[in-house]
């Protein structure tokens, strides 16, 4: 018998104990004449999971019916009207679901740490989300507040992502950073020379080395980040360059320079930073 077939019988003995045209002990000896064992154990997982969340839905109690529809109505009650609410509710509505959400990816990283990850990163997207979407709402429009509101998420995103152990989020902060930064340059340094948007840039680079060195002793996971911040801050200025300065003068050049630059100083000090981050 081919392949098809067996699925196509898979698939109505999976129907008939669905719709109980079977007692299941006869849909395990179908099951066990017709399927190979990853189906058979695929389907006996899929039928086991249905089963604890129907008896789940059985067992629950009026007042764990009353609070999840009461929180599903919540919820959808502040989405409706969100936009009528006052300005001090609506950040308080955006930074108590960020904490929720927060709470609840750390709470949720213990049994699974991807589902606790992607539930911290929304709420991380949230607090930048939100934040956005309430100055465009009440048409705060000043690049200012933008900026402002990119160097919280940043300054938060570091401190967080450094207390709960998560080097992408810790690096995420850092960039967002170097983006507030960037943006500052364009606003106040106009008409920045070559040489003047390397010094923008190089002693920042020599700092977030310097501090990958420092903190190497109490955290690798932190020491790595700021060393990768360090890499990317290095080649910042043909970057800036690119995207602020017009003129720009031998920038292949520049950036050819830099990487041969670079990678001397990594070959020679490989014993090092080896170290600071492995």
């Amino acid at each position: 018998m081919n392949q098809d077939r067996r699925q196509i019988i898979v698939k109505e003995i999976d129907h008939w104990r669905r719709s109980k045209l079977l007692p299941d002990q006869y849909c395990d000896f179908l099951l066990n004449l017709y399927a190979d064992q990853d189906t058979i154990q695929t389907t006996k997982e899929q039928h086991h999971t249905v089963g604890k969340a129907i008896a789940a839905v059985q067992r629950a109690t009026g007042m764990q019916w009353l609070l999840t529809f009461g929180t599903f109505t919540l919820i959808s009650f502040v989405v409706l009207y969100f936009n009528e609410f006052h300005p001090l509710l609506q950040m308080a509505v955006v930074v108590g679901a960020v904490a929720v959400f927060l709470l609840t990816g750390q709470r949720l990283r213990s049994r699974n740490e991807s589902a606790g990850l992607a539930i911290t990163s929304t709420g991380m997207l949230l607090l930048l989300g939100g934040g956005l979407y309430m100055l465009n709402l009440h048409a705060i429009d000043h690049w200012g507040w933008k900026t402002s509101l990119l160097a919280f998420c940043s300054i938060f995103w570091v401190v967080y992502g450094i207390k709960a152990r998560i080097p992408a989020l810790h690096l995420s902060g850092w960039l967002a950073a170097i983006l507030v930064y960037a943006w500052l340059l364009s606003q106040f340094m106009l008409d920045s020379k070559w040489y003047e948007v390397q010094l923008y840039w190089l002693p920042i680079a020599c700092l977030f080395g310097w501090s990958s060195w420092f903190v190497h002793r109490w955290s690798k996971p932190v020491s790595a980040v700021l060393f990768a911040t360090c890499a990317l801050v290095w080649f910042m200025p043909e970057l800036y360059s690119v995207m602020f300065v017009n003129d720009a003068i031998l920038l292949q050049l520049q950036l050819i320079v830099k990487i041969a630059i670079g990678g001397i100083i990594l070959f020679s000090m490989r014993k090092q930073w080896m170290v600071w981050v492995v």
